[in-house]
């Protein structure tokens, strides 16, 4: 259980034993509803959120470019 609450949910220490045991059974359930996004899911996030041309430009590319 420990190992779960530290390696699976990454609380820390101090977290996870402060967390009663039906805290902790409400995060595992939470943790575990959640599922990799489909081919559609990812299309339709592309399409509403579209990348700008400025923010694929690595900063560190261009000034080290710039020498």
């Amino acid at each position: 259980m420990m190992a779960a609450g530290l390696g699976v949910l990454r609380l820390s220490s101090t977290e996870f034993w402060a967390m009663t045991p039906r805290e902790l059974n409400a995060a595992f359930r939470r943790s575990a509803s959640h599922t990799a996004p489909t081919r559609n899911d990812l299309a339709q996030l592309m399409q509403a959120f579209p990348d700008r041309e400025q923010e694929m430009q690595c900063p560190t590319i261009l000034s080290s470019s710039l020498r």
